[in-house]
């Protein structure tokens, strides 16, 4: 049983890739997801506010025309809420390829360029395989179009690409207009990867200390079904390998998201409620349905069920849509 897989060019003994989350802070988590049979492991984000630290440039986009607004702010976290800085992070990466055999993907959050682009080359230097930008941003301003903030995401592409040699995915959200031609354009563009979804985490409101607080809900499966309609359409649009993130906690997520047309599938909230040895029983049930259903291979069965197998793409493009419809129509 083949069970390897492409993803930036890196040659991965599975298509199991744990997600940038707090788990990977602890070198001693990262042995044991390798251990668990994790085929690369994307490191926690480090932040933009780490890399800019009078925030200037940040500042302009989070606030531009939007001062209105200035309460609803104060959810972003603080410099000194960070537990690790860059200089630590750089120490953390170099450590971790030390620590195993695995690639390592870091990972970078912000909206512009700043501070990222001579971080990226040390995140190279460190000795990264690889790395994931993961571009959070919310455009407030009203006269702001889209295609300011497409290119927004053009930009940040093109200045790190030309800093680094190492592959570059980016971690989008699915709030573009139309997203097909922003995952072409980005992909044109030269990401080696894109990364489908990002989870925004929304605030909520505290109606006890009437203030604005963080909330973090975990995903569960029925999440993996927006990755997997947007994979299985953009399979064979694009040149990038296709990362599917959000809702991946079982076999069967697994196994679907690769019928459609990712080449790994990244899991974090899984891990966080079961622990990281949960890759070991996902790991095992893969296996096992493909052996029952007499796959020999990831390749073979990658892509099998994507926009592209089907002679009438239209068609697979609104039979869900139909097809739901229809159920409650009997």
């Amino acid at each position: 049983m083949d069970l390897s897989t492409t993803y930036l060019g890196l040659k991965l003994k599975n298509p199991l890739v744990p997600s940038a989350s707090p788990l990977s802070q602890d070198l001693g988590k990262i042995r044991a997801m390798e251990d668990a049979g994790a085929s690369a492991v994307v490191l926690f984000s480090l932040f933009e506010e780490e890399l800019v630290h009078d925030q200037l440039e940040l500042d302009y986009f989070l606030t531009k025309d939007a001062e209105s607004f200035q309460e609803a702010m104060s959810y972003f976290p603080e410099p000194k809420d960070y537990k690790m800085g860059p200089e630590a992070y750089l120490e953390h990466i170099a450590k971790a390829k030390k620590a195993v055999s695995i690639p390592i993907i870091a990972s970078l959050n912000g909206v512009s360029t700043g501070g990222w682009i001579d971080f990226a080359k040390k995140i190279q230097q460190a000795g990264a395989d690889a790395l994931e930008l993961n571009i959070y941003y919310i455009p407030t301003d009203p006269d702001m179009v889209g295609t300011e903030v497409e290119q927004l995401y053009l930009n940040v592409l093109g200045d790190v690409k030309r800093a680094v040699t190492i592959p570059v995915a980016l971690k989008l959200s699915p709030y573009f207009s139309a997203f097909s031609n922003m995952a072409v354009r980005l992909s044109t563009a030269g990401a080696d990867g894109l990364v489908l979804f990002n989870r925004f985490y929304q605030p909520d409101i505290n109606l006890e200390k009437l203030e604005v607080e963080p909330n973090v809900t975990l995903s569960d499966s029925n999440s993996a079904r927006l990755p997997m309609r947007w994979i299985a359409i953009l399979k064979g649009l694009v040149k990038s390998s296709l990362a599917a993130s959000s809702g991946v906690h079982t076999a069967e997520d697994v196994i679907k998201l690769l019928m459609v047309g990712a080449d790994v599938t990244m899991m974090t909230s899984a891990l966080l409620q079961h622990g990281v040895t949960h890759l070991r029983k996902v790991h095992h049930g893969v296996t096992k349905w493909m052996e029952e259903h007499e796959y020999t291979s990831v390749e073979q069965l990658k892509g099998s069920m994507s926009r592209k197998s089907y002679d009438a793409p239209a068609a697979f493009e609104r039979a869900n849509y139909m097809k739901a419809l229809n159920r409650f129509g009997r």
